[in-house]
C-alpha cells in the first residue's frame, strides 16, 4: 500500500510496478509447482499466490469492490475443488492421494511400542 502511494506521481507508471510484481509473482509460483511421476503438483498453490497478489494489487489502487469480489470468488473455488476432491476418486490424484495412504498406514514408531510391550 506504501509503495503504490509514494510512486503515484506524474513522472512513474503504476503499470510497471504491476508488470513487476506479476513477474515476481510468477517466478514465485513456478517454484511451487513440482513435477513428479509424471504428475504436475502444486498448480492450484501456486494459482492461488497469483490471485492473492492481483487482490493487493487491487486493494493498493484503492478498487475494494473488485478485491472483495475477487476474495469470495477465490474461497469458493477453492472451496468447490475441496469438496470435488473429497467425493471424486479420480481428481485425487498426485499429493493428495498419498496423504491419504500415508494417513491410513500404521506409523513404525507405534508398531515399535507395540512390539516391545508384548
Amino acid at each position: 500500500m506504501a509503495t503504490a502511494t509514494s510512486v503515484s506521481t506524474e513522472i512513474t507508471d503504476p503499470s510497471r510496478i504491476i508488470g513487476q510484481v506479476i513477474t515476481g509473482v510468477g517466478f514465485l509460483g513456478a517454484g511451487v509447482m513440482l513435477a513428479k511421476d509424471g504428475a504436475v503438483v502444486g498448480v492450484t498453490s501456486a494459482a492461488t499466490i497469483w490471485i492473492l497478489s492481483a487482490i493487493g494489487i487491487s486493494i493498493s489502487h484503492a478498487n475494494y469492490f473488485a478485491a472483495i469480489v475477487f476474495s469470495g470468488l477465490v474461497v469458493s473455488i477453492l472451496f468447490g475443488v475441496d469438496l470435488l476432491e473429497e467425493y471424486s476418486q479420480m481428481l485425487t490424484r498426485g499429493v493428495h492421494s498419498k496423504y491419504q495412504r500415508w494417513k491410513a498406514k500404521p506409523s513404525r514408531f507405534i508398531d515399535k511400542k507395540i512390539n516391545s510391550k508384548e
